[in-house]
Order: structure tokens, then C-alpha cells, then sequence
């Protein structure tokens, strides 16, 4: 038994299962996102959605500079709630394996500021975060990963420095092979369990489950409120190399659709719907779509 890839980071334990369940389902909006790219090397991303029932449009532009030589990327960002963002990353400069992050963001209509301080350090078989947030506690946020021969086992903390107290912890194992995972995870200090597994069947199909029990919902579900655990299936069939198509439901009774397009290079279009089998009426149905444009 040997360390011969280096693990995802705490966050990303069963990501495969979680995308297939969550994107390609732009319901509820329509979305808009144009991606370029200047002769320099900078990235623009411009992104907007309107809100269905509340017609509210939302939009954020991002600009991304990387320095590949030095390892140094700036990230900005701008957002029609007039939130302004910064993100500066180094890897690989300091030491092979380690990335420092600097974060900080301001609300000029509210006053409020917040600045985060990161490192990060993987190699084989090994990958550790820390952040510390300045303005909110001061509050410290650390997670580790470790991984061999395909076996994956992690944990999460969060504590208030000022408060002398953990605000939250987490764990959870998994396995990754080439062709399906499986992950356990205990969130929220333990009170909420969920386990994922990812399958891709062949080249042109992928399925995916997932269940979440909640400990403090349990007692609620026992009197009839809602069943103690929440199941969801999905699927994901490619119709060609341009086009493919989704489908999950859960034990609520709630099926989602999706249909995602390639129309030519670079342009991308997707639509998707949230359809209550248990009600017939109109109001409990979601609907959205979403162009992307890559140039």
C-alpha cells in the first residue's frame, strides 16, 4: 500500500454524487454567464439571474489575473449589491505543496467589512486547510484529509477565539475509484448523518444517491411531520458528445428534470424544472434556464 495521489480537500468528500444531484437544475431563474479571456492573461466572468416569482435581478463581474511562474492569482469581484471582494493566492512559492490566501471584502452601504487569512498544504496522501476570520470572533477554521490507496478519512472544526468555544466539527470517510465513490459525513456536531454514492455505469451513464438524517428532526418525523430521512436518486445520460440529459427524485415526492446543450463552442444552454408529483397545482412547480457563453 502506497500514498499515490494527493486527497480532495474536506469540502469536496463525495462532490461527485453532490454535483450530479445539484447542478445542471437551474430552476427557479434565468441565468445568464459570459466567460472571456484578454490577450494578457486576465479572465472575465460576468454573471446575472433574474428571480421568477420576484423578477429581482442579481449580477456579479470577476476578474481573474494568474501569474503562473510566480504561482500568484488575484481574484476581484464586484456584485450588484455593491459587495466588493479581493482574493490574493500563492502556491507552490513558498514551499512545493503550500498555497497562502488572503481574503477581505467591503460593503460600502453598510459599513461592514470582513478579511480572512488562509494556508493550505497537500502532498501524497495528505491535504490540510486553516483559515482565520479577523472581523467575526476572530474565528478559526481548520480541516484535514487523509488519504491511501483510495480510502479517504477527514475532519472539520471551527472555533471562536474571542468566545474560547467550538462553533462547530465534522467528520467523515470515504472511498474514490475510477469509476464510483462513496462517502459518510457527520455535519453540524454530529446532529445531521448523510451518506452518498456516485456510479458512473459506462461512458454514457451516471447514477448517483443520497440520504441525510437529521437527529433533531428525528423526533418530528416520528409524530408524522416528515419521514426521518431524506432519500434522492439521479441519473445522467449523455445522448452524445454535445448533449446530455437528468433526472432525480426524492421521497418527498419531488422530481427534477434537466436538459444541457452545447450548441456550438463555447455556448452552452441549459434548462431544467422542479415538479411536485404530490400537488397538481402550477404554483408548486419550478422552471429556469441558463445560457453560457466562453470566448
Amino acid at each position: 500500500m502506497a500514498f499515490t495521489t494527493i486527497p480532495v480537500p474536506f469540502a469536496d468528500l463525495g462532490k461527485s454524487a453532490n454535483d450530479l444531484l445539484g447542478k445542471d437544475f437551474p430552476v427557479g431563474q434565468t441565468k445568464l454567464e459570459l466567460k472571456t479571456v484578454a490577450p494578457n492573461g486576465v479572465t472575465f466572468n460576468v454573471l446575472g439571474n433574474q428571480d421568477n416569482k420576484s423578477g429581482a435581478i442579481n449580477g456579479e463581474l470577476k476578474t481573474k489575473y494568474v501569474d503562473y511562474k510566480n504561482g500568484l492569482t488575484v481574484t476581484e469581484a464586484w456584485t450588484t449589491g455593491n459587495l466588493l471582494t479581493t482574493q490574493i493566492e500563492l502556491e507552490n512559492k513558498v514551499a512545493k505543496g503550500l498555497k497562502l490566501d488572503i481574503t477581505g471584502g467591503f460593503l460600502p452601504s453598510e459599513g461592514k467589512k470582513n478579511a480572512k487569512v488562509g494556508v493550505q498544504y497537500k502532498k501524497l496522501g495528505f491535504n490540510t486547510r486553516a483559515y482565520v476570520d479577523l472581523f467575526k470572533g476572530p474565528t478559526f477554521t481548520g480541516d484535514i484529509v487523509v488519504g491511501k490507496d483510495g480510502f479517504l478519512v477527514g475532519g472539520d472544526v471551527a472555533y471562536d477565539v474571542g468566545g474560547s468555544y467550538i462553533t462547530r466539527f465534522a467528520a467523515a470517510a470515504g472511498y474514490t475509484a475510477p469509476e464510483y465513490a462513496v462517502a459518510l459525513h457527520a455535519h453540524n456536531s454530529f446532529k445531521v448523518f448523510s451518506a452518498s454514492y456516485y456510479h458512473r455505469i459506462n461512458a454514457d451513464l451516471e447514477v448517483s444517491g443520497k440520504g441525510v438524517w437529521d437527529s433533531k428532526a428525528a423526533p418530528a418525523a416520528e409524530k408524522g411531520a416528515k419521514a426521518p430521512v431524506a432519500l434522492e436518486v439521479g441519473a445522467k445520460y449523455y445522448l452524445d458528445r454535445d448533449a446530455f440529459v437528468k433526472a432525480k427524485v426524492n421521497n418527498h415526492g419531488i422530481l427534477g428534470l434537466g436538459y444541457t446543450q452545447a450548441l456550438r463552442k463555447g455556448v452552452k444552454v441549459s434548462v431544467g424544472g422542479l415538479f411536485d408529483t404530490t400537488k397538481l397545482s402550477q404554483a408548486a412547480h419550478k422552471v429556469g434556464v441558463s445560457f453560457v457563453f466562453e470566448a
